[in-house]
């Protein structure tokens, strides 16, 4: 559950970015932020579903 809010605050932090005035390269900003659009609502959904957002590693 901590990957999934990590993200979600990752994912806001860039949105911020992107409206900032002084925002150079806005064009491939916008392109990261359709990739973390899609990697977060991934985790949210798998957040939801209930399955293992943290996999432990051996």
């Amino acid at each position: 559950m901590n990957k999934t809010l990590l993200k979600i605050l990752m994912f806001v932090l860039l949105i911020l970015f992107i409206i900032s005035p002084f925002a150079s390269l806005a064009g491939l900003m916008l392109v990261v932020l359709v990739g973390a659009f899609f990697f977060l609502l991934g985790d949210v959904f798998q957040a939801i579903i209930g399955g293992d957002t943290d996999p432990k590693k051996s």
